[in-house]
Order: structure tokens, then sequence, then C-alpha cells
């Protein structure tokens, strides 16, 4: 993780340290979870330092008060952040402050009593079938390099025909998707969530090709997807083809690799599959976040509810 000057004191870096690395080994979240955390946490202390005066350390966060949470949220919003941002930031200052006082260093009682903002319903936004189609077929890609047109077809189909996350996809190890026999793979998810999702042939078709195409070595206990240059794939590459993808199809701005999995899911449903069984192939913790997508497709499932409800 990148270091950044916190303007804290001593004892407060060193107990925040000792959180991150916690958060990052015992409770496993995702690096990028991480990342979010200490920036949250890192831009309370910077507000801190303007609202006391100078750098806080545990005994100012142990004095802290709801108005002081409240204040920090009102600098943020000031600044343009919107719900979920600031929902986020407090769920961030709150683990720490809960962490602090597992540790005997504070009482935060009064501070974690705070109320999250509202956060605005959302539905996800998924691609039409024949849409996705066009997407992630390996003739639609724009690269001219005919292996990272293959390699781009291979990562998109993954998130749309297995639910993927871009993360998980381009975590891929070498010797992955290597046996068309498999029909299943084992994928660590957040939180360390391991989860079985299904592989459909024409996603082992276009690693397979990728595979053919590919100039470099591909080391079995090594990344699967390269970079142009043999590195690790970056998540923004792929993020860019989509935007490309999306001027080349007159496709919305909604039409994002995280799209695609909104879309395996939504398609899935209107089809439908059952929500425990989208809940464990997408490794939501909870229902609750997987019912989302009944809102996306309503009118299919009031089809299905009159054709099968025996007073409908």
């Amino acid at each position: 993780m990148q270091e950044f000057l916190i303007t804290a004191k001593d004892d407060l870096q060193a107990a925040r340290a000792e959180w991150l690395k916690a958060l990052a080994g015992e409770r496993r979240l995702s690096n990028l979870t991480v990342e979010a955390y200490e920036r949250d946490t890192r831009q309370f202390l910077q507000f801190l330092t303007g609202h006391f005066g100078e750098p806080p350390d545990i005994a100012d966060i142990s004095a802290l008060r709801p108005a002081d949470l409240r204040a920090f949220l009102a600098q943020r919003r000031t600044a343009g952040a919107g719900a979920r941002t600031l929902g986020r930031g407090l769920a961030g200052v709150r683990s720490l402050l809960r962490f602090l006082e597992r540790k005997g260093l504070v009482n935060a009682a009064g501070a974690t009593a705070l109320r999250a903002p509202k956060q605005p319903k959302s539905l996800p936004k998924p691609l039409t079938a024949a849409d996705a189609k066009r997407v992630v077929s390996t003739e639609g890609q724009l690269a001219e390099e005919p292996w990272i047109a293959a390699r781009n077809a291979a990562v998109l189909t993954l998130l749309y025909g297995s639910g993927l996350r871009i993360s998980e996809a381009l975590g891929l190890a070498g010797h992955e998707l290597s046996n068309p026999g498999d029909s299943v793979l084992r994928i660590t998810g957040k939180g360390g969530k391991t989860r079985l999702v299904p592989v459909l042939p024409v996603a082992f078709q276009g690693v397979a090709e990728y595979r053919r195409l590919c100039p470099y070595h591909l080391d079995p206990e090594g990344l699967l997807f390269r970079g142009a240059r043999g590195g690790p794939l970056n998540p923004a590459i792929i993020q860019r083809e989509m935007r490309k993808l999306r001027s080349a199809l007159n496709l919305p701005d909604t039409a994002t690799p995280h799209a695609l999995r909104h879309s395996f899911a939504t398609h899935l449903l209107g089809r439908g599959g059952d929500l425990r069984t989208i809940q464990e192939l997408l490794g939501h913790a909870s229902l609750s976040t997987t019912q989302i997508y009944t809102g996306v497709d309503t009118a299919r499932l009031l089809e299905i509810y009159q054709s099968a409800h025996p007073r409908a």
C-alpha cells in the first residue's frame, strides 16, 4: 500500500497501522476495501488536525462527540462527497474506533452512535442479452493485436458468463481454465469467501484462443491474463476497452465491466433462476444484497406469479 503522511501523533499512528494490518490479515478484507478505509481515516485525521488545531492523539479520539463526526461529514459533503461515499467513510472511521475500543484505548460509544447518511436506492443497470453477447464476442473486440483482442473477449466472457468481479477474473492463475473437462471454477472473493462458479464452454474456448495467441509464457502459478508488456493486466485496461466498445456499439454509459456481472444475475433471474442460487453464484454474504435484482425485472416476476399462483 502506498505510504502517505498521516496527520496524527505517534500513539494514534501506531494504533491505526495495527488496525489496517488486522483488516488485511485477520478480517481478510479485499485490498480495495483496505485502501478505501485507509484513505477515509486519513481524511478524518486531517480534518481533526484542523478541527482541534493540532494533530490528534488517542486521548482526542476518546473525547470525540457525535458533533465532531457530524462536522467531518458536513465538510466532506461540502467538498462534493455523495451519500455512498459519506457512508463508507463513516464505516471506516467506526471500524477504527471499535478497534481502539476493543484494545481498551478509547470509549467510542458516543461517537459510534451517529447514524450513517441515508443511502439512495439505485438498481443495477444490466445490458440486454443481445448487447452483452456483442460485447463479449471475439469478433466485436477493437484491439488491433489479435492476442489482445482474444484476451479482452475472454475476460469479458468470464464477467458475463460466470458473474465474476473484474478483480476475480484478473486474479486467475495460469493453470486455471486449462482443462476443458472442468465445468466449474473455485473463486475466492470478498472477505476470503470461496465459491464455485460454472464456466461455459464458450469461456473455455475463449481462454484457449487467448493462450494460443499470447506471446508470453503463462506460468501455471503466475497470472493467467497479461498486459501488453507481459506484466499483470490492470483492470483499468479492461475498463478502457469497455468504454471503446460502448462508443462503437452505441451503448449507455452504464455499460461497464461490472454491468456484465449485473447482467449475469439479471438474465438468470429473468429465465427463472432462484435468488438463493444466484446469491451463491455471485458470492453475496447476504440474500438482501442479491434481492436488489428483483427490482430489475419486475414484469417477468409478475408474469411468473400470475402463471404459477393457484389464485392468480
